[in-house]
């Protein structure tokens, strides 16, 4: 499993700034009745959101301070903070807040703040922390994982029979869907190395004969486009993260879970597991055979799953040549692999090539029991 350390941490990906970027949430830092004078009031300038989970004005925010945060992570003179008065009451209480969110300033080396009273968006923040810290930051641009839709490529791209395609029609303006906006682009960035998988949205207030043309009355309306049925399917179901991962892995055939990472079902295929088990218990000559029955199975395997029974199939064949340690030692080098730095798709590889093995190793160890 890879350590937390080592983690891009899809969960903690916030949301579009108008639909257009993209920033992590630990960017933020989060601070507690525990931590706060332990950051705040020291050798740098905070500002500090005070907010509440359940705050709409507070979604409507979050996007605009994980982007400030996001912008000034590098500036070592000052911190961007945030505390949930819902789990942290005396704190808030502490620093007179009465309404959410309410932002405050902590000047370097002082607990006594000045309240900020001027727009909450990422550029007027900014430009507030510019002048009082010193600093001299610009707001920063990170690209979406979410594919922008307009007339001239929404067939293009919702169309693609090889691509299955989850689309919100949504309005700028329209506050329902800035609150959804955190979670879809979570979302995206959760399948953004699956290629045959596309999250996308289409401004259906600039477009609205589009729009129209799939029934699009309300925002944000969502509509499924898989490779079968291109005609578009509504989705019904929850507009929470966990409602849209499995949403996304059930229609789509994959195994992800809410951060992108893939999880111990990834890869595998019931039937050539059935030829594993007969693999596993087989003799030395059988095992030729059985290894000939995977190969045609794998032959008639398409997309992803050709390449996980690519997968099996190299897994069985050195198993056979390297004898009955290969399994384990493999599964040990893999789990040293996943606990260094790597990239999310190297990630991927060897979590793939580890659930397979897996399913060698348990076999085995039923026939050795």
């Amino acid at each position: 499993m890879l350590k937390s350390r080592i983690r891009f941490d899809f969960v903690a990906v916030a949301s579009l700034l108008l639909f257009g970027s993209w920033v992590l949430a630990d960017d933020v830092v989060v601070l507690t009745e525990e931590s706060f004078e332990k950051e705040v009031g020291q050798d740098r300038s905070a500002l500090v959101e005070f907010y509440a989970p359940w705050c709409g004005h507070c979604k409507k925010l979050a996007p605009e301070f994980e982007k400030l945060g996001t912008s000034f992570k590098k500036a070592k003179s000052v911190l961007i903070g945030k505390v949930d008065c819902d789990e942290n009451k005396s704190l808030c209480s502490k620093y007179g807040v009465s309404g959410y969110p309410t932002i405050k300033w902590f000047p370097k080396g002082s607990l006594e703040p000045k309240k900020y009273e001027g727009a909450r968006n990422a550029e007027a923040l900014a430009v507030f922390v510019n002048s009082e810290g010193g600093t001299n930051v610009k707001i920063a641009t990170i690209p979406s994982s979410i594919v922008v839709l307009t007339p001239d490529t929404f067939d293009r791209v919702v169309l693609d029979e090889t691509k299955d395609v989850l689309v919100e029609f949504y309005a700028p303006w329209c506050g329902h869907c800035k609150q959804l906006a955190p979670t879809y682009e979570k979302v995206a960035t959760a399948f953004k190395l699956d290629e045959d998988i596309v999250i996308a949205n289409l401004d259906a207030d600039k477009y609205k004969d589009l729009a129209e043309k799939y029934g699009v009355s309300g925002y944000p309306t969502l509509k499924f486009f898989p490779k079968s049925n291109k005609a578009g399917e509504d989705y019904g179901g929850g507009r929470d993260l966990e409602d849209f991962i499995s949403f996304v892995n059930d229609r789509c055939g994959t195994s992800r879970d809410g951060q992108g990472q893939l999880t111990s079902k990834a890869g595998i295929i019931s039937t050539l597991d059935s030829l594993v088990k007969e693999f596993v218990s087989a003799g030395n000559d059988e095992k030729k055979a059985i290894l000939s029955q995977m190969e045609e199975e794998v032959e008639n395997l398409k997309g992803s799953s050709a390449r996980y029974g690519k997968i099996y199939l190299k897994a069985a064949k050195n198993s056979a040549e390297k004898g009955a340690d290969y399994v384990k030692k493999e599964i040990q080098r893999l789990e040293r692999m996943l606990d260094k730095s790597i990239n999310q798709a190297k990630a991927d590889e060897f979590t793939l090539k580890k659930n397979i093995l897996s399913t060698f190793a348990s076999l085995d160890e039923v026939r050795q029991g």
